[in-house]
């Protein structure tokens, strides 16, 4: 080929994702939440699909399962038979139908209160942590370059309530000079909460303790010279370095505990994250039922006075072909999230079977299991079983958990067999739970007692499984006072 720019002719295989697809796919792996805001988001942008009206929020059963998907297949064939056939709409018909049957829905009393706003509006909401803290500068006596300075800083705080940028970029902001910056800072650094302003955690700290502790002139050198002998709880170091006894060291690492290295946590706002389970497995006598939770999700079919419109009266071409557009976008929502349901179902009926022991007498009885189990016992992709667990949570006898949860690595027994992940991880909490708080276990010595319990593990990986369970190494464990 020669060098420089022309056109080629080129062959090449590759899978080529439809919208279609890219929109099954995508409903497959919303949570119900999201699945719920996707649907209402559809009904209002597609007007042949429709709520069928009377429809109580409960779960489907098996029975109304398969008369759903005959359902489906006479749909199909119906809108198969309209291929093909001159069809013209009245759409000034069909709106006044839709309005009035909107208007029956709703009932006399709908829009009684809609000039109303939202009940959000009427939500109270905590101060934040600006607005705290410039309340307390408008009633400081300082400087125009102090004010301007002061308000650049407050509005350059971080999460922690520490200032995030330099001094040099504040003087810059507020058009003040370096000493009006200076004095800014400690005007900042001493409004409540004490430690906001602070460029780092020491600086943090030692202005917390100098307020406390105003007549120690100790406690700051110790904080500025010793934080991380502290951290790592080597007291001898901080006996050495500051010349003292080794109860007076334990006691500053007492009353700085006290100090808050995030003075601006009140002010943080914790949004309350709520899980809907989409299934349930409750015990009925000897046996495990599946019940999938569609509350909140409205049971939807392509509208049958929409197509009943479609054949009469006069339409242009171009409106005959929107709505043949629309219609099949409904007819693919309403059996795409169809499908979604009946693979999830199939995919916790295959989890039921494996992990049975695990519903039956809790976490321990976890055994290891991987997507691709799953996926070969019902008979699709791995990366379906992925889609169709994530954001997907279980309600069952010992809890909420999320479907991902069942998958987890082995562990092998000394005795031959093997033992789930989480089994394994629950049982390094519970001897944590029990160590003598004086002396706490290290990693080494969990993995002894375990492989005296039949499990071989190793001591990284005690470590490993300590660390993803957010529980600290046994130095920093260790009580002291």
């Amino acid at each position: 080929m020669k060098p420089g720019l022309g056109m080629y002719q080129t062959m090449q295989h590759k899978l080529v994702m439809t919208q279609q697809l890219q929109q099954a796919i995508k409903l497959l792996q919303l949570g119900t939440m999201d699945l719920a805001a996707s649907i209402d988001e559809e009904l209002t942008k597609n007007p042949t699909l429709e709520e069928i009206p009377g429809t109580e929020e409960r779960p489907l059963s098996e029975a109304e399962m398969a008369i759903q998907e005959k359902s489906l297949q006479q749909q199909n064939e119906a809108a198969e038979q309209l291929n093909g056939t001159e069809i013209n709409v009245d759409w000034e018909k069909f709106i006044e139908a839709q309005l009035a049957d909107r208007g029956k829905r709703q009932g006399p009393s709908a829009g009684h209160y809609d000039d109303l706003p939202p009940i959000e509006t009427t939500l109270s909401t905590t101060i934040g942590l600006v607005e705290h803290l410039a309340g307390q500068l408008r009633t400081l006596s300082c400087t125009d370059g102090e004010q301007r300075a002061a308000v650049v800083m407050i509005m350059n705080l971080d999460e922690h309530g520490w200032l995030e940028v330099d001094l040099d970029y504040v003087a810059e902001e507020s058009e003040a000079d370096m000493d009006d910056v200076e004095g800014a800072l400690m005007i900042v650094q001493s409004l409540d909460p004490i430690g906001c302003g602070a460029r780092d955690l020491k600086e943090c700290l030692i202005l917390q303790v100098k307020h406390l502790w105003p007549e120690d002139p100790f406690f700051p050198d110790i904080v500025q010279n010793h934080l991380e002998h502290f951290e790592s709880r080597n007291y001898a170091a901080v006996a050495k370095g500051m010349d003292m006894d080794m109860e007076d060291v334990l006691e500053y690492h007492k009353m700085l505990r006290e100090c808050d290295p995030w003075p601006a946590r009140p002010f943080i706002e914790e949004s309350d994250n709520y899980i809907t389970p989409d299934i349930e497995v409750i015990r009925v006598g000897d046996e495990w039922k599946i019940v999938q939770n569609d509350d909140g999700l409205p049971r939807l079919r392509v509208s049958d006075k929409y197509l009943q419109m479609l054949t009469a009266g006069d339409s242009e071409k171009g409106d005959k072909k929107y709505v043949e557009d629309r219609l099949k976008a409904a007819k693919f929502l309403v059996e795409s999230i169809f499908k979604r349901q009946r693979t999830i179902y199939k995919v916790m009926e295959a989890i039921l079977r494996r992990q049975r022991d695990f519903f039956e007498h809790g976490t321990e009885w976890l055994r290891p299991m991987v997507l691709r189990d799953i996926a070969d016992e019902i008979g699709v992709h791995e990366s379906t079983v992925s889609r169709a667990t994530s954001n997907k949570y279980v309600q069952c006898p010992h809890g909420i958990f999320e479907l991902k949860y069942f998958f987890n690595a082995a562990i092998k027994r000394t005795n031959g067999g093997e033992l789930g992940a989480e089994a394994v991880k629950l049982k390094i909490r519970r001897l944590i739970g029990d160590e003598n708080k004086d002396k706490p276990l290290s990693d080494s010595g969990i993995a002894k007692l375990l492989k005296a319990n039949g499990i071989k593990i190793a001591r990284r990986t005690v470590a490993k499984y300590r660390e993803a369970m957010g529980i600290l190494p046994s130095t920093q464990r260790k009580k002291m006072f």
